[in-house]
């Protein structure tokens, strides 16, 4: 159980490098502009919104993989939760403002995982 909450831990971490990718270099790109259904000029005129949500991504990846890292067990769960605790809020709140699909992108994945992790 131990191995598939890290498992999980670090996919919720990889998904969000790869927002972070997608986010802040990939925007106004085909593959960008074709992942978020943007055009090139709305892609323009928001990338700097993006790349600072991209930013705050990489702030979530490195909780995620120090909670991962972290060599006190106690220590690492609760920065686990913490850290999956924001991405679900963050999933719930883009799902509600923007996106339903973003629930099932984001917050899922870091409920799962959380779940997961208690279990542990």
């Amino acid at each position: 159980m131990a191995l598939l909450a890290t498992i999980l831990t670090a996919l919720v971490a990889a998904l969000h490098g790869w927002f972070l990718v997608l986010e802040m270099f990939l925007w106004t790109r085909p593959l960008g502009l074709k992942t978020f259904r943007n055009t090139p000029e709305r892609a323009a005129e928001t990338a700097v919104l993006a790349a600072n949500q991209g930013l705050y991504n990489g702030f979530l990846v490195a909780g995620l993989v120090w909670g991962l890292l972290h060599p006190v067990p106690e220590v690492a769960l609760q920065l686990k939760t913490f850290f999956l605790l924001c991405v679900i809020v963050a999933g719930v709140y883009g799902a509600i403002s923007f996106s339903r699909r973003i629930l099932f992108v984001q917050a899922l994945p870091a409920a799962l995982a959380l779940a997961v992790v208690w279990l542990a």
